[in-house]
């Protein structure tokens, strides 16, 4: 076994370990997730669950709404504001194109809340303004879940479209303050004259594939580990072979020359 201390075989050692190692910490952190996510399942499912709450009560102007407080279902009430409606574009449902129609809801004390009212068929491509259903006049109330602001350069809004809906980028669109983060509609009073696709709710029984992801980086570094005691085995015994080989071979040729003919013996 002193070829295990060659060169090239430690070489071959230190990579092999570096290998599962990496594939050990990958696994690792799929596991990892896979708690977040059964964390945010809890929290999804406590929300979902849990009776409407005034808005004020959530949501604030100076502030994202906190992570716990997402899909929460809060109540509204005041007046639809058509004219600063912003289009949410490139959303698909089942493979069609559409958008989202978002539409800031002015509430009694003038403080806004930007209320994501559902989905639209559209065969628009994003370039022009699909002609939207129009909202109920008068004073309504909303209840809608809580969502956080998306973030980076899909939230810049132009022409009243967007393509990630972020409430301080439309508050600066807006004639007045609005809540951070917005709703997602779940209902309206009165109803309004046209329906738009309800918003999807997250799956909170699902966990992902978080658990057969780290199962299978921890695969790989045990088949790394054991490809490499094989590769060490076999290297073994192909060098204890040929040794055996050459010892064998040795013994005719020693014993040919001890049997050779000499002239004279004869006689």
């Amino acid at each position: 076994m002193g070829f295990l201390l060659s060169r090239r075989w430690l070489l071959f050692a230190v990579v092999v370990l570096f290998l599962a190692w990496v594939a050990t910490q990958l696994g690792e952190w799929q596991f990892n997730r896979l708690d977040d996510r059964k964390q945010d399942n809890r929290i999804v499912s406590t929300n979902l669950g849990a009776a409407p709450v005034p808005v004020d009560d959530v949501l604030a102007t100076g502030r994202q709404p906190a992570e716990a407080d997402e899909w929460r279902r809060v109540t509204a009430h005041g007046a639809w504001d058509d004219q600063h409606t912003v289009v949410l574009k490139y959303q698909t449902r089942d493979q069609s194109a559409g958008v989202d129609v978002v539409t800031p809801l002015v509430t009694d004390d003038g403080t806004a809340v930007l209320v994501d009212r559902g989905w639209l068929a559209t065969d628009n491509s994003g370039g022009s303004r699909p002609d939207l259903p129009e909202v109920t006049d008068g004073r309504v109330t909303v209840t809608g879940y809580v969502r956080r602001d998306a973030e980076g350069g899909a939230t810049r809004v132009a022409d009243l479209s967007t393509r990630a809906i972020s409430s301080e980028r439309i508050a600066e669109v807006t004639p007045y303050p609005l809540y951070r983060g917005f709703l997602d509609l779940a209902e309206e009073s009165p109803e309004p004259a046209t329906d738009l696709e309800p918003v999807e709710l997250p799956d909170d029984t699902s966990n992902g594939p978080h658990f057969f992801y780290g199962l299978q980086w921890w695969f790989f570094g045990a088949l790394a580990v054991f490809g490499f005691c094989y590769l060490v085995w076999d290297e073994y015994r192909r060098r204890r072979e040929a040794s055996t080989d050459g010892g064998d071979s040795e013994r005719p040729q020693h014993a040919a020359v001890h049997g050779q003919h000499r002239p004279g013996d004869e006689g």
